[in-house]
Formats: C-alpha cells, sequence, structure tokens
C-alpha cells in the first residue's frame, strides 16, 4: 500500500468521528414561547408548525426544531399558571423568548431583564405599558410588533353603526388573563371607550371574563341588556384561543359582532377590522431570527402596521338577517361568501 494512501486512511479516519462529535456539541438556538391556553397535542403542534406563518418563516430563515433549534413551550390558563411557565423558561435560560401579546411580555419581563423577548402582536402600546423606552429605540430586553387594536375601537364601532344604522346599545367583550399586569392599559381602553361611545351616541357595556366557562354567561348578560351587537376586544390571545365558542355563542344569541383578525370571519364570524396576522409574524420571525444571530433587543425598532384590512361574511349575515349596505361591500378587502 501506497504511503499518501495509508496516510489518507488514518486521517480520514480520525476525521470523521472528529467532525460528527462537532456536529453533535454544536449548540443548538434555544427559543422560549409562553402562550395562553392548554399545551396542544402533538397533531395540533405538527399542524401549526406546519403552517403557520411564524414557524414557516423561521424554516425559510434557516431555523428547524430538532435540527439546530429547540423551542420551548409553556401555556397557562391563568395568571398564576402563566407566571410559572415564564420562570420556568428563564430557568431554563433560552436564547430568545417569543410571546404574542402586551401582557405575556410583562409577566416575562418580571423574571428577566436579560433575556430578549419579541412580542409578536401586542394590542397595546409598548411604551404606555412600560415595557420599552420608545419605538425607535426600545432600551431593554423587549421589541417587537404593536398592533394597537384599542385604538382601532372607534372604527369598529363607526363600522357597526353603518352595518346596524338604529345601534344605540353595545357590548365589548374582554378577558382578564393578562391585563391585570397591566392596570395603565385597562385605563386607557376604558377611555377610548367612554368618549367613542360618547361621540357616537351609543350606550356601551364591557362584559370581562376570566376563564372560558364566563363567556356563555356574558353572552347570556348582553341579552338581558338588550344589547345590538359586540366588539371583541384582544386580550393576550385568549380570545384567540377561544374564537370558535364565542362566534358560536354570537351565532346562537343571534347577536353581530365584530373581531380583530380574518380568522375569525374565516371562521364564520360576522365582521373584522385589523391588521394582517399573517404578515406580523413573518415579521416576529424576523426579529427572532436577527436575536438569535446577535442583535440586541434594544436596537430594534418596535414596528407598527400602516395597513388595515376590513373582511364580511355575507353567509353569517344572511344568517342573522342583515343585509350589507352597497356602500359597506364596497370598502371591504375581502367578502367572503
Amino acid at each position: 500500500m501506497e504511503r499518501r494512501t495509508f496516510m489518507a486512511m488514518i486521517t480520514g479516519s480520525i476525521a470523521a468521528p472528529l467532525a460528527a462529535e462537532a456536529q453533535k456539541s454544536e449548540k443548538k438556538a434555544r427559543v422560549g414561547i409562553l402562550g395562553i391556553g392548554t399545551a396542544p397535542s402533538p397533531q395540533e403542534l405538527a399542524k401549526s408548525v406546519s403552517t403557520n406563518p411564524f414557524w414557516l418563516s423561521m424554516k425559510e430563515l434557516g431555523w428547524v426544531d430538532g435540527n439546530n433549534m429547540v423551542v420551548e413551550r409553556r401555556f397557562g390558563e391563568s395568571a398564576d399558571q402563566l407566571r410559572t411557565g415564564a420562570a420556568d423558561l428563564v430557568r431554563l435560560k433560552v436564547d430568545v423568548l417569543f410571546v404574542g401579546s402586551a401582557g405575556l411580555a410583562k409577566i416575562l419581563q418580571v423574571e428577566t431583564k436579560t433575556i430578549p423577548i419579541v412580542v409578536g402582536r401586542s394590542d397595546n402600546d409598548l411604551v404606555e405599558a412600560g415595557l420599552v423606552e420608545s419605538l425607535a429605540r426600545p432600551g431593554g430586553n423587549i421589541t417587537g410588533s404593536q398592533l394597537l387594536n384599542d385604538d382601532l375601537i372607534p372604527k369598529r364601532l363607526e363600522l357597526l353603526k353603518a352595518l346596524v344604522p338604529s345601534l344605540s346599545r353595545v357590548a365589548f367583550l374582554r378577558a382578564d388573563i393578562t391585563d391585570s399586569a397591566l392596570p395603565q392599559i385597562r385605563a386607557r381602553y376604558d377611555q377610548q371607550v367612554a368618549i367613542t361611545a360618547r361621540r357616537l351616541g351609543i350606550e356601551a357595556h364591557t362584559f370581562i371574563v376570566h376563564r372560558a366557562e364566563d363567556l356563555a354567561g356574558a353572552f347570556l348578560g348582553m341579552n338581558r341588556n338588550h344589547d345590538q351587537a359586540v366588539v371583541e376586544v384582544g386580550s393576550g390571545g385568549f380570545m384567540f384561543v377561544h374564537r370558535k365558542a364565542i362566534i358560536d355563542l354570537a351565532a346562537a344569541h343571534r347577536i353581530p359582532a365584530i373581531y380583530e383578525y380574518q380568522v375569525y370571519v374565516e371562521a364564520g364570524g360576522l365582521m373584522s377590522y385589523g391588521v394582517n396576522t399573517s404578515e406580523m409574524q413573518r415579521r416576529a420571525a424576523g426579529y427572532v431570527d436577527k436575536i438569535l444571530r446577535g442583535a440586541k433587543p434594544a436596537d430594534l425598532p418596535v414596528e407598527q402596521p400602516t395597513k388595515f384590512e376590513l373582511v364580511i361574511n355575507l353567509k353569517t349575515a344572511k344568517a342573522l338577517g342583515l343585509t350589507i349596505p352597497p356602500s359597506l361591500l364596497g370598502r371591504a378587502d375581502e367578502v367572503i361568501q
């Protein structure tokens, strides 16, 4: 055997296990997720990873769970459970934390001022919530995107008024799971509702639910109040998790409802006015990617949407005995037949 051939064999036999060992020991990125609700089943998790714009974007950016990334998920249906989950994620020393709301971000920030936190779609103003110093320079360990859904309350009420010209009594459906962590945001919401209702000559009633079992009672209360419509107000993901129950209750009580996101209308809700959540999720993935590659959240400006979409479900309107005015149909970005 030639000496060169022999040396190549020896070198290769040594290099191969060394390369394999190096690959094994290569540090994987660790992402922590804190969410409202129960932990998903393996089937639900697999579907989310294969269809959710956030995870699809993460894959396009080169991050694959189980390959070069490990995802730790914690869920809770109460503030106490969420605080426990937050503390657990911080103990695991993940590289970045991802949440869907300002309330969840606040729960995490109580546990850590150093691990970066990305807020995917905050319903509230992150500056007013005391989570960032400014939108341009967040300054701490939190950044992301804010939808300012509370600021859209006047527009949603105007749309309901256009649909039901005789509208004089409206219910607001809100959850208090994470909002208690941000009392200043609740005060701002109350003020926004009062000002808008007074301007439009509408009497407003807010129904606050603390758990899924409270939803049926809230709709019974709307009937007792003779409320003519309901505005769903986002609350840290709780409404999104229980959207099917809310849509079914609105249908059963024959009360027109306007929601935040198009996904509600696709599932049978009447009308939505808000941002394109798929686009916001893709942007959130971009922020998580940047942080995993070394960027600091303090230097990443908080994003705000510039485009809002009106979506109407004609089948649901017909079931409720409503005729959508041509002027309202003309303003819709999408009409579901």
